[in-house]
């Protein structure tokens, strides 16, 4: 009995890419898997698909916003805040993988009280413990220099260790544990720096 030829079994690497038309029906597959970009709202898992069957290509657009245009950010407890400059990055593995967004006020690295961190991210439940968080977040720390930005805020829970250890694998430094205000509902949060 001849063997069987052996499948690619070889994983494709993960990179940062820019959302896109081609790799919108990988995201739609992940909304519909229970995925949410916002684990805060689990509802803007539906949210987003809504917007997506509304107008596709609007969807993308605002996933790139480097000039604050789109509409205010809604808050957990459904209150809004101003838009801040940013964009969304893809992680993509020949299909997608997570999110990782980056955002800043021009000129500073300081952020209003109601913005938790200047990068943020998650990977979908399936791809978890591949490494593609520490190597996302690699990726965007580079970026965030490029935009001028001399260190950069990330939080994350006291019990999200798979998160901080992610963090401290780019040189992040725990400055302090602090309590989110009542609009973000109230959470105690570890709140890490990284020097670019």
């Amino acid at each position: 009995m001849s063997k069987m030829p052996r499948a690619d079994v070889t994983p494709r690497p993960m990179e940062l890419v820019w959302p896109s038309k081609a790799g919108l029906g990988s995201y739609v597959s992940a909304l519909n898997r229970g995925w949410a970009r916002d684990e805060s709202r689990p509802e803007s898992g539906s949210e987003e698909r809504a917007l997506i069957e509304a107008d596709a290509a609007l969807f993308l657009a605002s996933l790139v916003d480097r000039d604050a245009k789109g509409p205010p950010v809604t808050m957990p407890d459904g209150s809004q805040v101003p838009r801040l400059p940013g964009y969304k990055c893809w992680m993509w593995d020949g299909e997608f993988c997570g999110s990782i967004d980056l955002r800043w006020q021009p000129g500073t690295e300081a952020l209003p009280a109601y913005c938790l961190g200047h990068i943020g991210y998650s990977v979908v439940p399936w791809k978890q413990r591949r490494g593609y968080a520490t190597q996302a977040l690699g990726a965007m720390l580079k970026r965030a220099a490029g935009e001028g930005l001399r260190w950069v805020e990330v939080t994350t829970s006291p019990d999200n260790f798979a998160s901080q250890k992610v963090i401290e694998a780019n040189g992040g430094v725990l400055v302090e544990s602090f309590i989110t205000s009542p609009s973000q509902g109230s959470l105690t949060k570890f709140r890490y720096r990284i020097d670019l």
